[in-house]
């Protein structure tokens, strides 16, 4: 398997790996160009935002500055709003919901490194993909770490960092992120009345 491959797959990898080096750069000029471009430009943020991304749904908004390592493993549905300065680490494929607000200066880290010191120093990383799903709102300053799902709904505390799965229509904050409370589920209840 190539080193792409190994990424994609959630093994080891090496990220100094040629391929990966160039799909890297090909982002970064696409990052710099959106990052540059007149605020009242969207035709031309729109055509960015489609060959960066995976998916870039109807009614994207990012403010820049923008940062990510790939953006082809990076998927939104419509109606997506990102506040400035958010990093998003795609070593690993992203999915982000219909609706989803994203606070300024949130981190998304798909990419990971070995705990074991031997092993880090080697230089290999693995990745872990992450899904946020509709509706959901993330307050600024947030990290979101590898391997997570956000369910439908949820919203996140500002400064708060994620390191475990968040049930839907949950309020979590803090470091680590614990349940503040868990919103009413009207059609669950709905059909319990049934």
């Amino acid at each position: 398997m190539s080193e792409k491959e190994n990424m994609l797959a959630g093994l080891f990898y090496d990220p100094s790996d040629a391929e990966l080096e160039k799909a890297r750069q090909e982002a970064r000029r696409l990052l710099w160009q959106y990052n540059s471009t007149d605020p009242a430009d969207s035709e031309k943020r729109k055509d960015l935002t489609a060959r960066l991304f995976g998916q870039a749904g109807e009614g994207l908004h990012i403010e820049p500055p923008f940062f990510c390592d790939y953006g082809r493993h990076i998927f939104f549905e419509n109606r997506v709003f990102i506040n400035f300065n958010c990093v998003i680490l795609d070593c690993a494929r992203v999915d982000i919901g219909e609706g989803t607000q994203i606070g300024p200066s949130v981190q998304i880290y798909t990419a990971t490194h070995p705990t074991e010191p031997k092993s880090r120093a080697e230089g290999k990383e693995f990745a872990a993909p992450i899904k946020i799903g509709k509706n959901v709102w993330i307050g600024g300053g947030s990290i979101i770490l590898p391997g997570v799902t956000i369910g439908d709904h949820a919203v996140i505390g500002a400064g708060s960092v994620v390191n475990k799965d968040v049930p839907a229509l949950a309020v979590v904050a803090g470091n680590p992120a614990k349940p503040i409370r868990q919103f009413y589920d009207f059609k669950k209840d709905d059909k319990n009345q049934q």
